[in-house]
């Protein structure tokens, strides 16, 4: 038996993991863990610029480097990642819409019954009647920091008699008697 042993590797020649590579493939997975919380972005985009650098340095290095499916592995989750964000972005967009409006008609509709709660309280208080009607300004003093809330959507509120329910110009943004504690 004559087997002739490789030489020794020496360190030079000893091939090292690329560590773009390694970033690559961390910042890869971070992307597509953090898509839940909105902040897969931001680990994404260098997670394929380092894959990509990291594929071409190995490319390059004459056997001196290795962990090219490190960085294939890497970019691929930052552009699954990426490509996720995009399919969530027309799914979101009309959801967050739908939230704005709703929490703007909650607003309003919670502002009226301060309005109502202070024209029945001027009504009391000054022993007026049902068909009384306040202004701003008499109601004012009932009102948190004194002043007339205003509805988010800039609709105008009408105060009305003292037995009516005040109003909002804005459709929808209406108090109802079972709404009215």
């Amino acid at each position: 038996m004559n087997e002739t042993l490789p030489p020794p590797l020496t360190g030079s020649l000893i091939p090292k993991t690329s560590a773009l590579a390694v970033w690559s493939l961390v910042l890869g997975i971070l992307a597509i863990a953090l898509l839940v919380v909105c902040l897969g972005p931001i680990f994404a985009i260098p997670a394929i610029i380092c894959g990509h650098m990291a594929c071409s340095k190995i490319k390059h290095s004459g056997g001196q480097l290795t962990g090219a499916g490190l960085a294939t592995a890497g970019f691929i989750t930052g552009y699954v990642s990426l490509g996720l964000v995009l399919l969530m972005i027309p799914i979101a967009i009309p959801n967050f819409v739908k939230a704005r409006a709703t929490a703007q008609k909650n607003i309003c509709i919670n502002n009226l019954r301060m309005i109502d709660a202070a024209k029945n309280q001027w009504a009391m208080d000054n022993k007026k009647q049902g068909s009384d009607t306040p202004t701003e300004s008499e109601i004012a003093p009932y009102l948190k920091n004194h002043e007339m809330p205003k509805c988010p959507v800039s609709g105008v509120y009408k105060i009305n008699p003292a037995a009516e329910l005040p109003t909002c110009s804005i459709p929808g943004h209406t108090l109802t008697e079972s709404a009215n504690p």
